[in-house]
């Protein structure tokens, strides 16, 4: 299997970033509040962890990602920037701080999101759920969508969070099969399946994620596209890769958004309920528009 190249020096071997990946921030009065309100709290966003693009957008709509768990991963995949190490012991404290932060803004939707944190009994399944139940019950008015991490494919884990009652229960796959071992060396493709697919058992919405950009081609995307049917997945997100900093793994090309449109359209046309594909989207991007529709029943069935 090639390897991707890792950039370490000072030169990106990335091409040049096209007209379409440049957008322009604004912040309203509800972008600030949702930023006071995460600070305040001393919440860790994934929405600023990753330096997400639709930041602004999604704020001002009264939406944002959190990441609980603390902000240092077990997992060192060559696109993320969250920090890899060793995490500090679970907050306990964590889940009520998460769902009294939601209560006093009113947030319509949310999305919580987590570290991994493989050197835990449950991978953190417990902390998630506590998080979702406490959300539940506090924040009554606040959908909630969960993005976990695989839990080693421990089928209590997936368990303990479908039992909490998520309105979507979502993981992300990241990339095809042929790339996984490069772009996440601490994963597995069959397992990242797996996984959506003991939640699907469960009665969930399933949702997952991929990025393009890496070297991919159009037949491996719906290949993916293929396995996640079959996992029972309902909902996907395609963005376009982003390089953190030299020390990731390099764009190896920009995607014109009409291959985005396609590739939205074949992700339907093979069973899925909803793709939300383009050059800026990324793993939460209106997600709550999504949610919404699949409720109503308006999407496409599969």
């Amino acid at each position: 299997m090639q390897a991707l190249p890792v950039i370490t020096d000072t030169t990106s071997a990335s091409p040049r970033k096209p007209e379409w990946l440049k957008i322009k921030i604004g912040h309203t009065k509800q972008f600030h509040g949702v930023r006071e309100l995460v600070h305040g709290s001393k919440l860790f966003t994934v929405c600023e962890e990753a330096a997400c693009p639709n930041m602004a957008e999604c704020w001002s709509r009264g939406t944002a990602t959190i990441m609980i768990m603390g902000d240092v991963c077990t997992r060192s995949c060559g696109f993320c920037n969250v920090k890899t190490g060793k995490p500090l012991p679970l907050d306990t404290q964590e889940p009520r701080r998460v769902a009294e932060a939601l209560r006093e803004f009113d947030l319509k939707y949310i999305v919580i999101t987590s570290v991994d944190r493989d050197e835990l009994e449950d991978c953190g399944a417990g902390h998630i759920a506590e998080t979702i139940r406490l959300c539940k019950e506090i924040s009554q008015n606040t959908r909630l969508e969960v993005l976990v991490p695989d839990f080693k494919g421990k089928p209590g884990s997936v368990k303990t969070v479908c039992d909490a009652g998520p309105a979507v229960y979502a993981h992300n796959m990241e990339t095809v099969a042929r790339l996984h071992l490069q772009v996440r060396p601490q994963a597995k493709y069959w397992r990242s399946l797996d996984t959506l697919a003991q939640a699907k058992r469960h009665g969930m919405v399933v949702k997952s994620g991929i990025m393009v950009g890496l070297g991919e081609t159009p037949g491996e995307v719906k290949e993916v596209m293929r396995d996640l049917v079959d996992a029972g997945c309902d909902l996907l997100t395609i963005g376009q890769y982003m390089q953190p900093s030299r020390r990731h793994l390099p764009v190896i090309e920009y995607i014109h958004p009409e291959q985005f449109l396609e590739y939205k359209k074949l992700g339907q046309s093979l069973g899925l309920k909803h793709v939300e594909s383009g050059p800026l989207v990324r793993s939460s991007y209106k997600a709550e528009t999504q949610e919404e529709l699949l409720r109503a029943g308006t999407l496409a069935a599969v």
